[in-house]
């Protein structure tokens, strides 16, 4: 990182550029990844990576640059190439002392945990799964740890710093009988230290991924049609995060590319539905303290009562709305140009209760697990794969199902939800967006949805 007086020289640089919003990102990240696949330890990979980008945008056109050398020259030349022609005075421009905010408590710096402990830990997760059964095939499983530093500048003048420290678990376990084959997941990640390898039960959580792939390996029945779908806070939130908010980024707005376009202050979902994203959630993965763009974390309301309120904005899209920023500019790496993003996304929780809800539900499905999926943001039309779901028989879960899938429109989907439960269950991805990925959580309490199509492979 740079010190404060070369931060000053550059920003002086930029501030005489004429740009209408500028900054600069740097980052530096220290990255380990253990794997154990094939009943070993497959890689244990450790990096540090650092850079500086320089952002200028005139007339909403983007000019971007960046650099891993850390020396004055090099950003300045950087900066210059991507300086518009006409000059400005920059004596106004003021630059404030560096603002830090941390609401994201580490009890453990991974860094601290040698790493023997760590692979022991793994090791110990790839022996519970293989011994649930015969069946088992392949066991995967990975620990990351990530500590990213950020530094930001801006042509508001602010300096910010943030320092996010991940650690993540992924575990997949893969069985076979005969020609069949399948396969369970489960990832487990937050803002936080070891402290998550020490808190959460993860000798549980394989044992559910183990035993859900070898289940799933005799289930032969298949449902199709319009039925009453409830979905589990288990589920996660891969149908809002998918079928909704994407939707709601403001650049798929003003491209046209979303049914949400014109819509703010109409109803577009039922009264008992409400979505927001909340990146100031204290440590869950999609959190931070700034946006990539120095802009403080908020929490945005996106659907209030069925009502929709507005969309996720980064500084761009938000000059062309004449609006604020909701604090939704990300960046992969300083590789990257910030673009609207969401953070911690989820269906707001309601008041009604999971296991009464069941009972009253006639005839269904009960999705357990939801799977991957695609959406047409034009359209809001899409398909989700059912990865763990059951029948659903005079208010009582029975039977498993095979290869369903859930297909329907979001807006029709969201404006027919009739039961929203006080459970609230999350889910942790990496969305892709433009060829960046950025971590993020998705959430939903149990919910109903009185008629879906239910298709099968």
């Amino acid at each position: 990182m740079m010190g404060r007086e070369n931060n000053e020289k550059l920003a002086r640089l930029l501030a005489g550029a004429a740009f209408d919003i500028w900054d600069i990102y740097a980052e530096q990240s220290r990255t380990t990844a253990i794997t154990c696949e094939d009943n070993r330890i497959d890689k244990i990979v450790s990096g540090i990576d650092s850079g500086t980008g320089v952002r200028g945008v005139k007339d909403f056109r983007t000019f971007y640059g960046f650099t891993n050398k850390e020396d004055f020259e090099s950003l300045a030349a950087v900066a210059s190439t991507l300086s518009a022609e006409k000059k400005t005075s920059n004596k106004n421009f003021t630059l404030s002392d560096i603002q830090t905010i941390n609401p994201h408590k580490i009890k453990i710096y991974p860094a601290d945990i040698l790493t023997p402990e760590k692979i022991t830990f793994v090791k110990a997760l790839n022996e519970t799964a293989r011994a649930v059964s015969g069946l088992i095939r392949q066991v995967s499983i990975t620990y990351l740890e990530k500590t990213q530093t950020v530094e930001i500048i801006n042509d508001l003048g602010r300096r910010v710093a943030d320092t996010r420290i991940y650690c993540t678990v992924i575990m997949q376990v893969v069985a076979a009988k005969g020609n069949r084959i399948e396969t369970a997941y489960k990832a487990i990640s937050g803002q936080k230290g070891y402290e998550l390898i020490k808190e959460e039960n993860f000798a549980k959580h394989i044992l559910a991924v183990a035993q859900r792939a070898v289940s799933l390996l005799e289930v032969d029945k298949k449902i199709t049609g319009k039925m009453t779908a409830v979905l589990s806070s288990e589920a996660g939130g891969t149908l809002i995060h998918e079928a909704v908010g994407h939707s709601l980024e403001a650049d798929i707005v003003q491209k046209d590319m979303s049914k949400y376009k014109g819509m703010v202050g109409k109803k577009v979902a039922a009264e008992i539905v409400s979505v927001v994203d909340d990146a100031t959630l204290e440590n869950k993965r999609g959190a931070f303290c700034f946006d990539d763009e120095g802009i403080p974390a908020q929490k945005t309301v996106l659907i209030e009562k069925g009502i929709l309120k507005g969309y996720m904005n980064d500084r761009i899209t938000a000059s062309r709305d004449k609006v604020s920023p909701t604090g939704n500019g990300r960046r992969e790496s300083y590789k990257f140009k910030p673009i609207v993003r969401m953070s911690n996304t989820m269906i707001s929780p309601g008041t009604g209760n999971a296991t009464a809800l069941i009972k009253d539900t006639k005839n269904g499905i009960f999705v357990k697990h939801m799977g991957g999926g695609e959406v047409n943001t034009v359209t809001g039309d899409f398909i989700f794969e059912v990865k763990e779901g059951y029948i659903i028989e005079n208010g009582k879960i029975t039977e498993s199902v095979r290869d369903a899938t859930l297909m329907g429109n979001g807006i029709e989907v969201l404006n027919s939800i009739d039961a929203v439960c006080d459970d609230l269950g999350f889910e942790v991805g990496t969305c892709g967006k433009d060829g960046q990925g950025v971590p993020v959580t998705d959430a939903q309490p149990t919910i109903r949805i009185p008629q879906i199509l239910v298709g099968s492979k």
